[in-house]
């Protein structure tokens, strides 16, 4: 008796949230902060054998985490928030390479007259970056974008609308300063990101280094709204503009981002979502020729789908 493998198909794909804790204080607490934790970890792997179709085999993992806490006391509110993300992908005949990184942390502090208006006399300060280098695949020699490089630091003053009822909040600041950080000098020279190029002769050779830093002054608009659109289906919206005054006034730099969360049940949920950025500071770059060729700018997209197991527990003192 001859046994024959003629194919074999294999997935295997998991996401589990392994901690989701909200930490809320009683009544008498003398307390005023509310805490909240997520952290996750997505693995997938794809593998094939002989299977006539064609494949690479592949295995995908992500962590992520989301942590938050916000203060009310009266009419006063800070709001504080971290988001990271860090995920790789590995297929055969390819090397590792990097499918999200973020670094995100945001701080809101907001003052209302009374108890009963919706808008607040804001102050908001954002930072991002990344954990490690990006590269324009498959070139790896040359770095395209790395720690700290860039980074970038929001901070101004304003007014912001929350309401509970419509379910969205939005910050109007006409007075924001925005900081890019390119603190790689091999990036900076290149003028990368936005920052001043460096000064170089007709030999080529560096007279004068690039900035590592540009500042600029700005308006800003960011919203945020989510909302249950239907039974088990929550969509979620931030959108976030900003235009310089002193640079091209009214060439406004976009980042929209939304997202469909999906209960099927009490422990399995979907997530599909994706997001779009365009600034003319960031330039694309692409292989062409075995040489990494610097284009204009160009619109970002980043599309997810997620499907995970969640645990969720209240933690109460």
């Amino acid at each position: 008796m001859k046994l024959k493998l003629s194919c074999l198909f294999f997935i295997f794909s998991l996401s589990v949230f392994s901690q989701d804790t909200i930490q809320l204080q009683p009544k008498d607490s003398l307390s005023h902060w509310r805490n909240k934790n997520k952290v996750g970890f997505d693995i997938s792997q794809i593998a094939f054998v002989n299977w006539s179709a064609g494949g690479n085999s592949a295995i995908s993992g992500l962590i992520k985490g989301d942590f938050s806490r916000v203060y009310t006391k009266g009419n006063q509110k800070w709001v504080n928030e971290l988001i990271v993300r860090y995920g790789l992908n590995k297929q055969d005949g390819v090397d590792l390479r990097k499918t999200d990184d973020l670094i995100q942390l945001s701080s809101t502090f907001g003052y209302r007259k009374d108890s009963i208006t919706n808008w607040y006399h804001s102050a908001k300060f954002n930072f991002n970056t990344q954990f490690s280098n990006g590269y324009a695949y498959p070139n790896t020699e040359k770095a395209i974008s790395r720690l700290f490089a860039p980074a970038y630091i929001f901070l101004g003053v304003g007014t912001e609308n929350a309401s509970k009822s419509k379910h969205r909040i939005f910050y109007i600041s006409p007075f924001t300063f925005k900081t890019t950080f390119v603190l790689d000098q091999t990036l900076a020279n290149q003028g990368a990101f936005g920052v001043t190029e460096a000064v170089v002769d007709s030999n080529g050779l560096i007279i004068t280094n690039g900035k590592q830093t540009r500042t600029e002054l700005g308006f800003l608009f960011s919203s945020y709204y989510k909302k249950e659109i239907a039974k088990n289906v929550v969509w979620v919206n931030k959108l976030v503009l900003f235009s310089d005054y002193i640079n091209k006034f009214g060439n406004i730099d976009i980042d929209y981002d939304f997202r469909l969360d999906l209960t099927v049940n009490q422990h399995v949920k979907v997530n599909i979502g994706a997001q779009f950025i365009y600034d003319d500071d960031i330039k694309a770059k692409k292989q062409i020729d075995g040489k990494q060729v610097t284009l204009g700018p160009k619109l970002q997209i980043r599309q997810m789908l997620g499907v995970g197991l969640v645990y969720t527990f209240l933690n109460h003192h």
